[in-house]
Order: structure tokens, then C-alpha cells, then sequence
């Protein structure tokens, strides 16, 4: 099966080398351009790609809000990688915010490219564990109620913490001596009762929320 992207960057240079990195892939295929936020959403309706590569900082509309535009605006929306020169960027902290599934700097070698996006392409978060502690520690916006709201179960909120942690489910599924699908059943669950779309808006909810400290 053919993973279709869609590269959204203002810098000509960055669009020619990650289309030449993942149209080298029998499994990856770019499928179209944009220099601009605003390009995006036609372009995502034209050609239906299941991942958008969308740079943060854009003239016009930035990849913020394009980002929030994106998947507000349809049902069945694309999963977005953030490609950023910087991990350390307030902008990359308001895209995982506003949705995106994870970030992927500039510099990254093609063989990172490439995983990246079949990691995010399958459902999952490209999550860092250093650098959303160290996002959320920079820009982190703190809530007092922590999850309660949510009433995890002690399982659900286990699963959380090793989520943070940046564990697979495989991974936790070895760690809690259960079954993957067991797994996905739990972190379904605390996506639901978070009100989330995926893992990294879990993560980032359960720093904010002070449920996992950024500095542990």
C-alpha cells in the first residue's frame, strides 16, 4: 500500500529534497506541494493524502493554523508531521497542540524522513520524550484539576504515564505483561476520556495537567 504526503513548505530547497527522499520509496509517493497554509485544504481534498508534512513558520498562513483548520474541517482528516528547524519552538508546541500527530526537524536524516512518516501514516505519534518535556516546560499551559475530570482507571492512567514515556504499545504490553490488544483497548479509552485525537495530545494534556511532571 502507497502512503500519499503532501509537502507544505515556503522553502523550495526543503519541498525538492523530501520529495526526492520519499518518492525513492516503493511505499511513499508525494502527491503535491504548497508554499502556503492556505493552499492546504483544497489541495488535501483534490488528492486525499493520508499525511501532510507541514512546516511551522510560513508567510500568509502558518502551518499552526492550517494545522487546526485541517482537522476541523473534515471527518476523516490527513495526519500531520511538523518539519521545523528548531525543537525547541513555541510553534511546534501550538502544532501538537492544534493536532498534529509529531515533529521532525529539518536536518533529520532520510532514513528518519521516511519512518516518520509510515510511523504517523499507521495512527501513530512520533513522540520524543526529551523534547515534549522540554517543550511543555517552555510553553506549557498549566491546569489545576489535573485529569480528574477524565476518571481514568488505575490501568487507563498507567498506561498514560508509560505513554508519556514514549513507550510503543508493544512496549507497554511487555512492560505490563499483557496483550497488545489489550493495550490499544486501554489507550483507546484514554484518548476518548481525554477528548483527543492521538497519543501526543494525550501526552501533552497529561504534562499540562501536571498528572506527569515535565521534569521526571
Amino acid at each position: 500500500m502507497t502512503t500519499d504526503v503532501l509537502i507544505v513548505d515556503d522553502d523550495e530547497l526543503i519541498r525538492i529534497g523530501l520529495r526526492a527522499i520519499l518518492n525513492a520509496q516503493p511505499d511513499l509517493r508525494v502527491v503535491a506541494e504548497a508554499t502556503d497554509g492556505a493552499e492546504v485544504p483544497p489541495l488535501v481534498a483534490r488528492h486525499r493524502p493520508q499525511v501532510v508534512l507541514m512546516d511551522v513558520r510560513m508567510p500568509g498562513i502558518d502551518g499552526i493554523q492550517a494545522t487546526r483548520q485541517l482537522l476541523a474541517s473534515s471527518t476523516d482528516p490527513p495526519r500531520v508531521l511538523v518539519i521545523t528547524t528548531f525543537a525547541n519552538d513555541e510553534y511546534v508546541y501550538d502544532a501538537l497542540r492544534a493536532g498534529a500527530s509529531g515533529f521532525l526537524l529539518k536536518r533529520a536524516r532520510p532514513a528518519e524522513v521516511m519512518e516518520a512518516v509510515r510511523v504517523v501514516a499507521r495512527g501513530e505519534s512520533l513522540l520524543f520524550p526529551a523534547a515534549i518535556r522540554r517543550l511543555v516546560g517552555a510553553y506549557g499551559r498549566r491546569g489545576a484539576d489535573g485529569l480528574r475530570a477524565a476518571r481514568l482507571t488505575e490501568r487507563e492512567a498507567e498506561v498514560l504515564r508509560l505513554m508519556a514515556a514514549g513507550l510503543s504499545n508493544p512496549e507497554i504490553a511487555d512492560r505490563l505483561v499483557v496483550g497488545v490488544e489489550t493495550v490499544k483497548t486501554h489507550v483507546g479509552n484514554v484518548l476518548a476520556k481525554l477528548g483527543v485525537r492521538d497519543r501526543t495530545q494525550a501526552v501533552i494534556a497529561a504534562y499540562e495537567s501536571g498528572f506527569v511532571v515535565p521534569a521526571g
